[in-house]
């Protein structure tokens, strides 16, 4: 918050006071989290969980909870929809509750940005990598993409610090659509079973 200024007494003080005075009123620009950072946070984890808000690239908004056990597995169970996503096995499946087939829509998980953080070792600092990295309103912005593929898409990251933590995604897909994963709390850590992955 920037602090109020009596500008009448400013306008009476010499030049210098006026420069020291406006420097001290304005906020200290809060500092962007390292890379090397957010790659070692990244990492201290192998599982985690969390009630999520999504935006679809059509606007709709959903929740649900995610679960996440890296390397390379994520399952989001969406709230009064049948609907489902997992990623396993180097594949990601979708199941739509309303589809008629019962067979989920399949494709590789390398083919979507959200690979970059289920990866067995996260490394932000990798060359090409990171094509964006800044602070905006007090959180740290990455954007992130595969370097051998960057026609697949980027994934947005957003990182709050004091301690850092993840707090949303927006994934950018190969058709220029923008997914959007706001993050509830997440627990980190626990346990979840294998079979909560497994696409029939």
């Amino acid at each position: 918050m920037i602090l109020s200024m009596n500008l009448r007494s400013l306008a009476l003080a010499p030049a210098f006071a006026v420069v020291f005075a406006l420097a001290s009123a304005l906020p200290a620009a809060a500092e962007k989290i390292p890379l090397n950072e957010l790659s070692r946070y990244l990492n201290s984890f192998r599982t985690a969980v969390a009630d999520f808000t999504q935006v679809n690239p059509n606007g709709s908004v959903t929740t649900g909870k995610v679960f996440i056990h890296r390397p390379n597995r994520v399952r989001f169970e969406y709230n009064g929809d049948d609907t489902l996503v997992l990623a396993s096995a180097g594949q990601v499946a979708v199941y739509d509750g309303k589809s008629n087939s019962g067979r989920p829509q399949q494709y590789p998980l390398s083919r979507t940005p959200l690979s970059i953080i289920l990866a067995d070792n996260i490394n932000l600092g990798r060359a090409n990598m990171v094509t964006g990295h800044s602070e905006q309103k007090n959180t740290t912005v990455v954007t992130a993409q595969d370097p051998a593929n960057p026609q697949y898409g980027n994934i947005q990251l957003v990182f709050t610090a004091n301690p850092t933590q993840l707090r949303q995604w927006v994934v950018t897909d190969d058709a220029g659509k923008k997914t959007t994963v706001i993050l509830g709390e997440m627990q980190t850590g626990v346990s979840i079973p294998s079979s909560r992955f497994i696409i029939q």
